[in-house]
């Protein structure tokens, strides 16, 4: 046989999908994992399909799960996430995966790593290595397992589920430089050949970097097709959000800067738009609209950490998301957040620390997962070290 056999399980969290791993299964060398998760997925594919792999072409079809004891005292296991690229040999280790955090809880419930009781409720406190942070996974359980169906939706995920409820605990300063990594609320940010563009900096779940859609041209109900085929836009999208990352301090180059983090997301205040399902998201419905890219290409969805740092940044007086959003949303419990598949709503709590800076202490969202297939997934030979496995 060519090929070794490793236990996983193929989960969907909101709206992304992932193969999950226990940790003890896999090598911590990074330089020997990386080419098994290239290969369960399916990468590097110059067709952009991963047909050969468990990935499905786009960045939240493209995403591997470690899931092992915890490392740290207030956890109860530790969450490691890895973005896998689709069409180039890279796994990027940078950020996290907010819409997989919901799944995390209930693989651990299901794979016995923690005991819970046998309901109604049960509450996983996950570290989230990636970003150090600490996440809080509410789900029901029944008979010590995860209730997968429900009667909660949400918007680009077909179908309804149960619900699971995340808290982020102190989600701010993940690269340790605070909420406003550049110490501003508001930057300029310029590159070569291109007009200066207003950006503020966020790092809340993960690094993510907001501008206004106006500024490049858009009113921000363009569909992620349509934003895609405008000539020069997404290479000139990634020319900035590589400047941002240097100014927030993720590498000391543009070049330098990793495929995952920051996101860059077009921000426009409340304007109608069609959905990817063809419903219409109304105006009157949403606090902001935003359009988010996430490994080079325009997200379906909002990728989740993208959209609580979202959340965070319409709380923060002065960024570019305070500034377009609908007027009060700075002292709101919740926003809503528009995006080309419908309607998320974030709930942020900050405060003003002693230095007058603003602290986020918690942010939470709201999601639905789904046990899509258990078993084994197939690596090619030589890539495991030690023994073969079956």
């Amino acid at each position: 046989m060519s090929q070794d056999f490793l236990r996983a399980v193929f989960m969907r969290g909101g709206s992304s999908k992932g193969v999950f791993f226990h940790a003890a299964d896999l090598p911590a060398d990074r330089a020997v994992l990386d080419p098994i998760l290239l290969a369960v997925l399916g990468s590097p594919d110059p067709y952009g399909r991963q047909i050969n792999g468990m990935g499905g072409g786009i960045s939240s079809l493209s995403k591997a799960v470690l899931i092992g004891p915890s490392t740290h005292p207030e956890a109860d296991v530790d969450y490691t996430f890895a973005q896998v690229a689709v069409d180039r040999p890279e796994v990027d280790w940078s950020a996290n995966c907010g819409n997989l955090s919901s799944a995390v809880g209930p693989f651990a419930v299901d794979e016995g790593l923690v005991r819970v009781p046998d309901g109604p409720e049960a509450l996983v406190r996950i570290h989230q290595v990636n970003t150090r942070r600490i996440i809080h996974a509410r789900f029901p359980v029944q008979g010590g397992r995860a209730v997968t169906q429900g009667g909660y939706a949400i918007a680009g995920v077909s179908g309804t589920g149960a619900r699971v409820r995340l808290d982020f605990l102190n989600p701010g300063g993940t690269r340790g430089r605070g909420l406003l990594p550049s110490g501003a609320a508001l930057d300029i940010i310029e590159v070569e050949g291109a007009p200066p563009v207003r950006a503020s900096l966020i790092d809340a779940a993960s690094p993510a970097m907001f501008v206004p859609a106006e500024d490049l041209g858009l009113i921000g109900a363009e569909t992620p097709d349509e934003i895609e085929a405008k000539p020069g836009l997404m290479a000139l999208l990634d020319r900035l959000r590589r400047a941002g990352g240097v100014r927030m301090g993720l590498a000391a180059t543009p070049d330098a800067v990793p495929l995952a983090a920051p996101r860059i997301a077009l921000l426009a205040p409340p304007v109608a738009a069609r959905a990817l399902d063809g419903s219409t998201i109304a105006a009157e419905a949403q606090d902001i609209a935003v359009r988010m890219l996430s490994m080079e290409r325009v997200h379906r969805a909002v990728p989740m950490t993208g959209g609580l740092a979202l959340g965070i940044a319409c709380r923060v007086p002065g960024t570019v998301a305070a500034l377009l959003a609908r007027p009060g949303t700075l002292q709101a419990e919740e926003v809503r957040v528009a995006h080309p598949s419908g309607l998320v709503s974030v709930g942020a709590e900050l405060r003003v620390g002693a230095d007058g800076a603003p602290h986020a202490e918690s942010a939470v969202v709201f999601r639905t997962a789904r046990r899509l297939m258990q078993g084994e997934v197939a690596v090619p030979r030589g890539l495991m070290p030690g023994p073969a496995m079956r």
